[in-house]
């Protein structure tokens, strides 16, 4: 791995993003991101179940008996509010994280931003790697994001996958 660059900001000390700063971007985040989603939700339940006859028929749901149409209309509006969570959670980080700003609504407001190892905005296919990587590495007991306190430049496992750094923007 290279050092960190300091070419952009000469004058500026880097100073790396720690454990709790960066949960506490994440937590807004999760606010964030959760409340148009669930919105959304809502509205697919409230359409997509409100048609189907298992919910309009008191009898059918005592019975737990539906049809096989009832089963496959169940299963492809689970499928779609997966698939919604799935992007939408892919637009709002790895798009962030790949935009000018550099950093997710949460991160903006605590200050903080991500780079390359030298410093530099990274790609959205990055950012899209790192959020993989988080998304089914970095959660496994979450001794991928408490690696943050133990390296050098405070990269979770997420972060040294991708050969990013969560950094404070000053």
């Amino acid at each position: 791995m290279e050092p960190y660059s300091l070419e952009k900001q000469p004058v500026k000390q880097v100073k790396f993003a720690g454990f709790w700063i960066r949960f506490a971007a994440y937590l807004l985040d999760s606010i964030i991101i959760s409340i148009p989603l669930t919105i959304i939700m809502i509205v697919i339940m409230v359409f997509g179940f409100g048609t189907m006859d298992v919910f309009a028929d008191p009898a059918a749901l005592e019975n737990e008996v539906i049809t096989d149409q009832q089963a496959i209309s169940l299963l492809f509006l689970s499928l779609l509010m997966i698939l919604i969570g799935l992007i939408g959670s892919t637009a709002y980080y790895a798009g962030m994280h790949a935009s000018k700003w550099q950093a997710t609504v949460g991160k903006k407001l605590l200050k903080l931003k991500v780079t390359d190892l030298q410093g530099n905005r990274i790609s959205f296919w990055r950012a899209f790697g790192r959020l993989l990587a988080m998304s089914f590495l970095s959660g496994i007991f979450y001794i991928g994001y408490i690696m943050a306190a133990f390296t050098e430049k405070k990269q979770s496992l997420h972060d040294l996958i991708a050969g990013t750094v969560v950094v404070e923007d000053n």
